[in-house]
């Protein structure tokens, strides 16, 4: 990777994955939304962003649909409104050498927005982690601040078609409870159990 040493909170990257997919996950990797849509899967995109970002060509390379999507921080605002299946939902924990993968692409915000600029990871400077990493992108009687910060707190790692399962490092949950579901499904590697990760106490 050029640009020397990323953001040292960067440490590794996250992906939000029902628990319904983790069998699938781990013989096939995380994958792209277009090669998803060939096998059985559960799915928490929501229709009017994916056709959003159907549209989306990234500069020179593939189909936004033809990469497979990590955030740098999973605790996040799509987190956040899937709180009410935060039970049955897994982040995933994969390494940062996934960047190093060929045509790897990162966007300073969330990739479907007008704004995303997409980057190679060497150029990583021009992200503002300082809000990739708050924990809270409210900004009270600043409408479009919150807007913008809320778009930078889905940043996004573009990975062309599948991260492979070798990249995964483990995982954080909600409770005990769903680490029980999660090692059910056969995850193997190390399980956190993280409520505040998940907005929760």
């Amino acid at each position: 990777m050029n640009g020397g040493v990323m953001d040292p909170r960067v440490t590794e990257l996250h992906c939000i994955m029902p628990m319904g997919n983790i069998s699938s996950v781990l013989v096939n990797g995380i994958l792209s939304y277009e090669r998803a849509n060939t096998l059985p899967h559960e799915s928490i995109a929501m229709a009017p962003v994916q056709e959003r970002r159907d549209q989306k060509q990234v500069p020179g390379g593939l189909r936004l649909h033809q990469y497979a999507n990590l955030y740098f921080h999973a605790r996040n605002p799509m987190l956040y409104k899937r709180l009410g299946e935060a039970p049955t939902l897994a982040v995933l924990r994969v390494s940062t050498d996934v960047l190093r993968v060929r045509d790897v692409v990162i966007t300073d915000c969330n990739a479907a927005s007008d704004y995303a600029r997409y980057l190679a990871p060497g150029q990583w400077q021009l992200l503002d982690f300082d809000d990739i990493y708050a924990t809270d992108w409210r900004h009270p009687g600043n409408a479009s601040r919150y807007y913008q910060h809320r778009s930078r707190k889905c940043a996004e790692v573009l990975v062309p078609h599948l991260v492979d399962s070798r990249f995964l490092r483990g995982a954080y949950v909600i409770d005990v409870q769903a680490e029980h579901r999660l090692r059910k499904v056969g995850f193997n590697l190390p399980i956190a159990v993280n409520p505040s990760f998940f907005f929760a106490k």
